[in-house]
């Protein structure tokens, strides 16, 4: 199974061969740095020896204690069926230069792993027995783990692998080290092909696979054949079985245990930190060119000080760039007078993200209009917030504040319609100036939960221990002529991050200031830090 994971290690061993001395090297523009090295015998015996051990620090991780119940509880669901979640592979940013790796989310949640642990490996979840002890005390299914070996200095890997060679990529984890850190039964990723076809059929007692397909291509693949040589020949129900455990897998982190919810508060936290730094740079860089992306390295900087990264490309989106709803290219003018929308999110270690933005005058002080617009805005989500009940649904929290937006669109003589027709499902008049939702989930993804059914998520009650965003808008685009002159090029968003609890909602971002003189009072402090600081 090694070609699964180590397609370009196979590549540059091949081009290494081409670049050894005195070999005819028709491609030799085509070898690049990673492939020239030696490949003698006497090199390799060098290669391997005569090093101390490089052992990494082992230690199980916090979510270790929550995994066991997320994978008992997605077992359950599919009993007698083998289930395979790959952690996918590094993706391809140019010619031989990737991606930071980040695992698949479902890979992430039912493993406990974040940062980059570990590209390629792959979790099968097993059925039991049913005569068997763990079927005796409930459970449906075994957990194990496939990874690569350790390519320590014991091995030719060491330094021909730039994927997994820890001349390369330094110390890092393998079977043992992730079994302790995670609690998993641990095994070498060349067993997995064996591992995932044992027993399969359509027999009665035989196996069924699913896969998290969208991950990892190779892994797919692999299933594909097993399924194919083993009666399970059509790729439409193959594909429907597929979805169904991606869907069960997202709606089962719809409801975030005490781990996650302390990894959340986390992510806000940082959040709040890379505001902060923000609004200490922003009086250094009003009128300079690019200076959105002045404030976005400031933001981004705390996201790597602080946890993973980003959550999600960062936002900053000054003047008339305010807005465009996903505005990421930052290439824009910060200046003095306009408002400066910033959307932001620091991804945890663990991988969990806040998702969190604000609106600045970006001279401290809110015009008028823009106050008035703020506060519509604001007076909305807090209205967004008084419906997000247990038993509430997300369209509840929607209307909520579609309604105080649309009464304000009606009162400033911008509504074309009166505001019950503009909230009629016929009419939505008001939905010009918020074309999006208003709430989504949040966690491992900044839209969590995704893959889940309509009336898993819109439909839905919501419950204890859920985590969303509320979120509503007024976007006055800078070519709008159905609205004054002075509104055209004004955007204002304020998203904050709320744990539902068995008392009603909690706002986890309620230390990160939002109404107007909060906000300007933050602005203050954060200018003169940012001014002690340079001077």
């Amino acid at each position: 199974m090694s070609e699964v994971v180590t397609d370009k290690d196979r590549e540059y061993e091949a081009l290494e061969a081409a670049a050894a001395p005195g070999a005819e090297q028709p491609n030799a523009d085509r070898v690049n740095n990673r492939t020239l090295r030696p490949t003698g015998e006497t090199f390799k015996q060098f290669m391997t020896t005569g090093w101390d051990d490089q052992e990494p620090e082992i230690e199980p991780l916090e979510s270790s204690r929550y995994i066991q119940a997320r994978i008992d509880a997605l077992g359950a669901q599919f009993p007698g069926e083998r289930i395979v979640i790959p952690a996918g592979t590094p993706k391809v940013r140019s010619n031989d230069c990737d991606y930071a790796f980040r695992p698949d989310t479902t890979f992430a949640y039912y493993t406990g792993l974040g940062q980059d642990y570990e590209a390629g490996a792959v979790l099968v979840l097993n059925p039991v027995d049913p005569d068997s002890e763990e079927a005796k005390a409930g459970r449906t299914h075994t957990a194990e783990l496939f990874v690569a070996p350790r390519a320590d200095n014991s091995t030719e890997e060491y330094y021909t692998s730039a994927q997994y060679g820890e001349y390369w990529v330094g110390p890092r984890a393998g079977l043992k080290e992730l079994a302790a850190m995670t609690g998993l039964e641990t095994h070498d990723i060349a067993q997995l092909a064996d591992a995932i076809g044992k027993d399969v059929g359509t027999e009665a007692g035989a196996v069924r696979v699913r896969v998290i397909r969208e991950t990892d291509a190779a892994i797919t693949e692999l299933v594909e054949g097993v399924r194919e040589a083993n009666g399970f020949a059509d790729p439409d129900d193959n594909t429907a079985a597929d979805d169904k455990l991606h869907e069960v897998a997202a709606e089962a982190r719809m409801i975030k245990d005490a781990y996650e919810v302390g990894e959340m508060r986390k992510a806000v936290a940082a959040t709040k930190k890379g505001f902060d730094r923000i609004l200490k740079t922003l009086p250094h860089v009003i009128d300079k060119e690019r200076s959105e992306r002045m404030l976005e390295g400031a933001f981004n900087s705390v996201s790597r000080e602080e946890g993973n990264e980003v959550g999600y490309d960062t936002i900053i989106a000054s003047g008339p760039h305010a807005p465009i709803l996903h505005w990421m290219r930052n290439t824009g003018v910060v200046r003095n007078g306009d408002l400066l929308l910033i959307d932001a999110g620091v991804e945890t270690d663990s991988l969990y993200t806040a998702d969190i933005t604000r609106t600045f005058p970006v001279n401290g002080h809110f015009t008028e209009l823009q106050r008035d617009i703020y506060e519509t805005v604001l007076r909305a989500q807090a209205a967004g917030f008084e419906a997000a009940q247990v038993g509430a649904t997300y369209s509840d929290i929607h209307h909520a504040c579609m309604r105080v937006l649309a009464e304000r669109l009606h009162d400033w003589g911008i509504l074309p319609v009166s505001v019950e027709e503009s909230l009629s499902p016929e009419g939505q008049q008001h939905r010009r100036w918020h074309a999006c939702g208003c709430a989504h989930h949040l966690g491992l993804d900044v839209h969590d939960c995704a893959q889940a059914r309509y009336e898993s998520y819109q439909g839905a009650e919501i419950r204890p221990g859920m985590i969303f965003t509320i979120e509503p808008g007024l976007y006055f685009k800078e070519n709008d002529l159905l609205v004054p002159p002075e509104f055209r090029g004004i955007g204002v968003r304020i998203e904050d991050d709320v744990l539902m609890t068995e008392h009603g909602p909690e706002w986890i971002s309620v230390d990160i200031p939002k109404t107007v003189e909060g906000v300007e009072a933050w602005m203050a402090e954060m200018a003169a830090a940012g001014t002690a600081q340079t001077e």
